[in-house]
């Protein structure tokens, strides 16, 4: 899974001109966090990355953009989503990499990628599905990602 966030950033696209999403959606122990932690190594976030569990929201701050790790796996209700301040970091420049995000039916903005991450009795697996046309740009541009054996 960390393999597969390392590909994901080194296609990353440009973030200037409008914010870009990412939902990891699966059960617990599908790889979410660790898949996250690769991207944001590869990203340059040195130190321990943490799932925002019990916090919801850590902000990484990197030279170029900021990127918006939520967890929404503690979410017990969508309008819980209003007090995080999500609505102001739906900005360009920012990345949002969003576990559960199920969690906030549709309170979230729509993603550009969704990864369906699950479990089988030998592997995980991962489906990807593009939800924009950035999103399809950033899978083209992040053509390891398809080389990537678990």
């Amino acid at each position: 899974m960390g393999a597969i966030g390392a590909a994901l950033a080194r296609g990353l696209p440009d973030l200037d001109a409008a914010p870009l999403l990412l939902f990891l959606t699966g059960e617990l122990g599908a790889g979410k966090t660790t898949l996250a932690r690769g991207l944001l190594a590869a990203l340059g976030v040195t130190g321990p990355v943490r799932s925002p569990t019990y916090t919801l929201i850590e902000l990484h701050t990197l030279p170029r953009f900021t990127v918006v790790h939520a967890d929404l796996y503690r979410l017990s209700d969508p309008d819980e989503l209003e007090t995080l301040g999500l609505r102001d970091l739906h900005a360009p420049g920012h990345l949002w990499i969003v576990e559960w995000p199920e969690r906030a039916a549709r309170s979230l903005p729509a993603p550009d990628l969704e990864l369906r991450l699950g479990i089988e009795a030998s592997a995980h697996t991962v489906r990807v599905e593009s939800a924009s046309e950035r999103g399809a740009v950033w899978l083209r541009d992040s053509l390891e990602i398809k080389r990537v054996s678990l």
